[in-house]
């Protein structure tokens, strides 16, 4: 048995308890899914709405799982952004588990970039990177005991002396062979009243791609790097039908770094949204230079509500000092174009960039 969990309390947060906008840890539940998928079986917990790790407790002693796996969302920016209290709590929990004899592999940003810290605590691995793929050869090490940990590549291992890496893994990028995240073993419940008491609508999180390929100097890609890869449009489509038969949403928010690197595949997916009857309101994020008339036309096609643009400056001489690829009259004509689409244009500003 393993015991699925991330470390993302609420209740820990008070700015995002004020905001009440909770999404689904994606990155666990899409380890959730490719483990069950691959004959594993497996418990969940759902950090979110607990008021601390009382019930993380609890479900060590009442399951017993073998190995416990720590799979922080690696697609939520508040994961990357607000480690402290997460850290905090990761260690305790891994710290119950390791009392109770469980194999512990941990995954996440933090983890990622202090694995020494993890494995002090009692973590048998650290998954460097994105992690899925990684995480079944370890839980399918454990199970079958062929070979060694130290085969699998992408981990950080303890050492005698210090820290040990395995060799380098290579980044998923056949997305659409990963299964869609287990919404099934989160309490959808919770998160539909969470949403609809303090918005009126219930949002879900969905994802298509990993990674930008853009090099703004300012921008840390230590998960998933300058690398884009994408799912299929028919996949993205998929998921969204399913999400709007399975869970219910109002509202879509799209994680990605940016949505729809090529215009193709956006014309793409809004034909095969359009074809599907998928259609749900999204909030997406993009660049100022890929809103295009054609692009834009098909946004709105598929069901943008807002397109949160990269403005960060109103001077071409930050840009450039951003090495941000764009012009701040591309900015406005984005925004121009998105609005006459009835499509709501939202900025990212950056105040005080070094020079400024």
């Amino acid at each position: 048995m393993i015991l699925l969990a991330h470390s993302n309390f609420l209740a820990r947060d008070s700015k995002q308890q004020a905001k009440m906008k909770p999404y689904s840890p994606l990155s666990t539940l899409i380890s959730a899914a490719l483990l069950r998928r691959a004959g594993h079986e497996i418990a969940f917990f759902d950090a979110t709405f607990e008021a601390g790790i009382a019930r993380f407790e609890r479900m060590l002693d009442e399951i017993r799982p073998d190995a416990v796996i720590l799979m922080e969302d690696n697609f939520n920016f508040l994961t990357k952004m607000c480690t402290t209290a997460r850290r905090e709590t990761a260690l305790e929990m891994i710290g119950l588990a390791a009392d109770r004899g469980c194999k512990i592999a941990v995954n996440g940003p933090d983890a990622s970039d202090n694995p020494a810290i993890y494995l002090c605590a009692g973590a048998d691995a650290v998954v460097l990177g994105e992690g899925e793929m990684a995480m079944l050869d370890i839980a399918n090490f454990w199970k079958e005991g062929a070979g060694e940990l130290a085969d699998i590549r992408g981990l950080v291992l303890p050492g005698s002396d210090q820290v040990r890496q395995t060799k380098p893994r290579r980044a998923q990028q056949e997305l659409d062979h990963l299964p869609h995240p287990a919404w099934d073993m989160l309490d959808v419940d919770s998160y539909r009243s969470a949403w609809t008491e303090a918005h009126g609508e219930f949002s879900w999180n969905i994802v298509t791609s990993r990674g930008c390929p853009y090099s703004c100097n300012w921008c840390a890609k230590p998960t998933f790097g300058r690398r884009y890869s994408v799912r299929s449009p028919e996949d993205v489509a998929l998921e969204m039908l399913r999400l709007k038969r399975e869970v219910g949403p109002d509202h879509l928010w799209f994680t990605d770094d940016i949505l729809g690197l090529d215009v193709d595949w956006i014309c793409s997916f809004a034909d095969e949204v359009e074809r599907t009857s998928a259609d749900i309101p999204f909030t997406m994020q993009s660049r100022v230079n890929l809103m295009t008339q054609r692009s834009v036309a098909a946004l709105a096609k598929a069901g943008a509500r807002e397109v949160w643009l990269g403005i960060e400056s109103g001077s071409q001489k930050i840009l450039d000092a951003m090495d941000k690829g764009t012009t701040v009259e591309a900015g406005r004509s984005a925004t121009r174009l998105l609005r006459a689409h009835g499509i709501k244009a939202c900025w990212f500003i950056q105040l005080g960039y070094p020079s400024e």
